[in-house]
């Protein structure tokens, strides 16, 4: 505990500004050092014991010295009663929930919550996870206990504020093996493309979307590279969310109606206009309500269990290793390691490099020798298998007494012919009993459901990264990625100049120009307009078809500056299918100057236009009316003709 001479009582300010008051440090107690601020109580303040003073004349003085003395927490609960911030917890841990529960005490973040904890659908969705999702929420809080710790020291040793963890919760809820209906994998989520593009490695083998530890560091990176690009961390976690190029192309669409807001004012700006889709429109609330609830279980009437921490050692592993084998030498069930380790998709380590696998704890001075001793076949996934003669796959597998994937499992690049054969001479891997015991059943890792190409800006948003494999040199990075050793240097921490397998090194950043530019073309593609297109999946003859139709289309921003008054031609293009072959119709409609007041002047005179070069629908007759006119007149004639003389 610090103690601090304290002068005027009407300068009862934080510490930092005693000097400023006339206040001085005095003599310091020593005692136990306070916690950051949390979601918990603070613990007991510890007891003060008095010491000898140095002189007589200090001894004299020692009564009235004591007097002027404050403790930090007596100038914390004074300076919180005058500019208004809430009081600490008290010292008792029971008090200290009491109080909590009792809505006394409020949590602390690092994150902007107290802004927007009134927010409409920040208070539907606290709702939602203290009502309908109450079990789901005491579920995620649960197991989110083992990485919590973890991911906050990573976020914190990051620079990003330790409550964006909560992301994760909305994302996955803590599970590793999460799998979305658009592919994306793991705790935070990743799509194939852009784990690869932060440095991950997804491949037949290893899918580092699952893992915990690379997971986490890959979507730091992400989130950093995008707080740099838009200053906020919640338009950094929705362009998380919906991509970086819909984020920014909605910032320059609606730059008027959201340009008096600033920091994360301008998310939910951006979210009133109807642009976002609702699932990025709602994320940002999802995750202040899951920081309110997860920091304030207990005003919310939560029970969260806690479990153990996630805590490993780690140890260099040669290629081809089953996990069942590192489990056996660690002492520890295959359970535990395959929970450690869910980035190995086939039960072993990848063949052909050195890999870092984790155990449990305090195992790894045990292991070492006791993977020595194990034989040399328990150190082998798989066994080698060369054919003789042209061999169907199903024949191969039933001889192995092995599944038909799991065979594939193995040998991805395993081809066969019409026939369904495997040529003569074809060397196959055929997987052990420990291999295929840790082996997961998971959808191909290339596998992107909505697969898309990036946009420039998008791109230039987004730091490229490289993930160091053995032989590579910084050199030779270097020079496939037309970069310099020293800007390699630069942006990375190499000691010495050399590199790691696995390591990650950041091979292109972007700059500040680069990013002003992206926005500018954003910008500048939105003021010019362009073509909007729509698939539509029609039945033609009993099969179905997708006819894609495309039109030009003119911007708001353009639409404003010529006040909607520009000629020109409005063309339409649709795919139809006739007799048999495939033919694209365009029609053009002409559009007139100045067609608004057109309209306006039709309307108040009361005539309607039927003339082709109007952009007004509602001036041209209808299909319905052209029937009945034709129908109308028809009748007409025919009348006529029966009362003309012969």
């Amino acid at each position: 505990m610090r103690l601090v001479r304290f002068r005027p009582v009407a300068c009862l300010v934080p510490l930092a500004l005693l000097a400023a008051c006339g206040g001085s440090p005095a003599t310091q107690v020593q005692g136990p050092p306070v916690p950051a601020s949390g979601g918990g109580a603070p613990p007991a303040p510890a007891t003060t014991e008095a010491t000898a003073p140095a002189t007589p004349a200090a001894a004299a003085a020692g009564t009235d010295s004591v007097r002027d003395l404050v403790s930090n927490q007596e100038v914390e609960r004074r300076a919180a009663a005058l500019f208004g911030q809430l009081p600490t917890a008290p010292a008792d841990s029971a008090d200290a929930a009491a109080a909590l529960a009792a809505g006394d005490v409020r949590a602390t973040w690092d994150i902007d919550v107290r802004s927007y904890e009134t927010h409409q659908r920040v208070e539907m969705w606290v709702n939602v996870f203290t009502g309908r999702l109450r079990e789901y929420m005491q579920r995620t809080m649960s197991r989110g206990t083992r990485y919590e710790a973890f991911l906050r020291r990573r976020f914190r040793e990051g620079g990003l504020p330790e409550d964006m963890t909560y992301l994760a919760l909305i994302e996955s809820a803590y599970n590793p093996h999460a799998y979305s209906r658009a592919a994306a994998v793991g705790m935070w989520q990743f799509m194939t493309p852009t784990a690869r593009g932060v440095g991950m490695r997804v491949d037949h083998w290893v899918d580092e979307r699952r893992d915990p530890v690379r997971a986490t560091e890959g979507a730091i990176d992400f989130l950093t590279d995008l707080h740099e690009a838009y200053g906020s961390w919640y338009l950094a976690a929705a362009a998380y969310n919906g991509g970086p190029g819909r984020v920014s192309r909605g910032l320059a669409r609606f730059a008027d109606e959201i340009d008096d807001a600033e920091g994360d004012d301008r998310f939910f700006a951006l979210a009133e206009q109807k642009y976002l889709p609702r699932e990025t429109k709602d994320y940002v609330p999802k995750l202040i309500a899951a920081a309110l609830v997860a920091k304030e279980p207990l005003r919310y009437g939560l029970t969260v269990d806690t479990q153990p921490a996630f805590a490993y050692d780690s140890v260099m592993v040669a290629g081809g290793v089953p996990l069942a084998s590192i489990a056996r030498a660690a002492g520890v069930t295959l359970d535990r390691v395959t929970d450690l380790n869910p980035q190995f998709l086939r039960g072993v380590t990848p063949p052909g490099e050195d890999t870092e696998v984790r155990i449990p704890a305090g195992t790894r001075e045990a292991f070492g020798p006791a993977f020595l001793r194990l034989a040399e076949s328990e150190k082998r996934g798989w066994r080698e298998l060369r054919l003789d003669a042209p061999t169907s796959v199903t024949a191969i597998a039933d001889d192995a007494g092995i599944p038909l994937r799991s065979l594939r499992w193995y040998n991805p690049r395993l081809a066969v012919d019409r026939r369904g054969r495997v040529r003569a001479g074809t060397m196959l891997r055929i997987p052990t009993v420990d291999a295929l015991a840790a082996a997961r059943d998971v959808p191909d890792p290339s596998l992107e459901r909505y697969r898309r190409v990036a946009s420039a800006p998008e791109v230039a948003l987004v730091s490229q990264r490289h993930r160091v494999r053995r032989g590579e040199t910084l050199g030779a990075i270097a020079r496939r990625y037309g970069v310099s050793v020293s800007q390699l240097r630069a942006m990375n921490t190499v000691p010495g100049g050399r590199v790691r397998s696995g390591q990650v090194l950041v091979v292109r950043r972007p700059s500040r120009a680069a990013v002003a530019r992206a926005r500018r073309s954003l910008a500048a593609s939105n003021a010019r307009g362009g073509t909007r297109c729509t698939n539509q999946v029609v039945r033609v003859k009993g099969k179905r078809r997708t006819v894609r139709r495309c039109a030009a289309v003119r911007s708001s921003v353009a639409a404003r500056e010529d006040g909607g008054g520009a000629s020109g031609s409005r063309c339409t293009s649709r795919v139809i299918r006739s007799k048999g072959k495939t033919r694209t119709v365009r029609r053009c409609v002409a559009v007139r100057e100045g067609a608004a007041s057109a309209r306006a002047g039709s309307a108040r005179t009361g005539k309607a236009s039927t003339g082709r070069s109007s952009t007004s629908r509602d001036a041209r007759p209808s299909g319905k009316a052209k029937r009945k006119a034709k129908s109308a007149r028809s009748a007409a004639g025919s009348t006529s003709a029966r009362r003309a003389p012969r």
